[in-house]
């Protein structure tokens, strides 16, 4: 079965990433998934972290506010909405995930090393179809319930 293999290679390699956050960086894998993203989108709403992130509405709101405890983010209330709000990494967190993400791309340069050049080129493209066709999917399934925690 596909998705059970998948969560399987999540699982094991995910194991270090989180022990590798948790025990160097005193950060958690929702707060590391939280750095990440907007690593790469400063200023999203808090709607599009909880999407990204796949984390109720809830979760992200404790996850943020943990963030801004530890001063990793800043939050900004959206003029026209005061309820959303824009989230942006401070220095520290920029910082921080300059230190981590390349530990974990390192991490998974490794998976992926035993395969060829070629082989890594089609298993990207076979991500790719499988990903979208999984989003299609969800996206003609109206009643399905939000995400727990990351989808685990």
């Amino acid at each position: 079965m596909l998705l059970y293999r998948l969560y399987r290679i999540h699982v094991t390699a995910g194991r270090m990433v989180v022990h590798m956050c948790e025990t160097d960086y005193g950060i958690t894998r929702r707060e590391w998934r939280i750095l990440s993203f907007l690593a790469e989108r400063e200023g999203a709403l808090s709607s599009q972290l909880a999407e990204h992130a796949m984390l109720d509405r809830a979760r992200t709101s404790r996850t943020l506010t943990s963030l801004a405890a530890k001063k990793l983010v800043s939050r900004q209330p959206r003029p026209s909405d005061r309820r959303e709000v824009h989230v942006f990494l401070t220095d520290e967190g920029r910082r921080l995930y300059a230190e981590i993400y390349p530990r974990v791309a390192a991490i998974n340069r490794e998976i992926v090393s035993t395969l060829s050049a070629k082989e890594r080129e089609m298993l990207d493209t076979t991500v790719d179809i499988l990903q979208a066709e999984a989003s299609r999917m969800v996206a003609a399934q109206k009643d399905l319930p939000p995400p727990v925690d990351g989808a685990e």
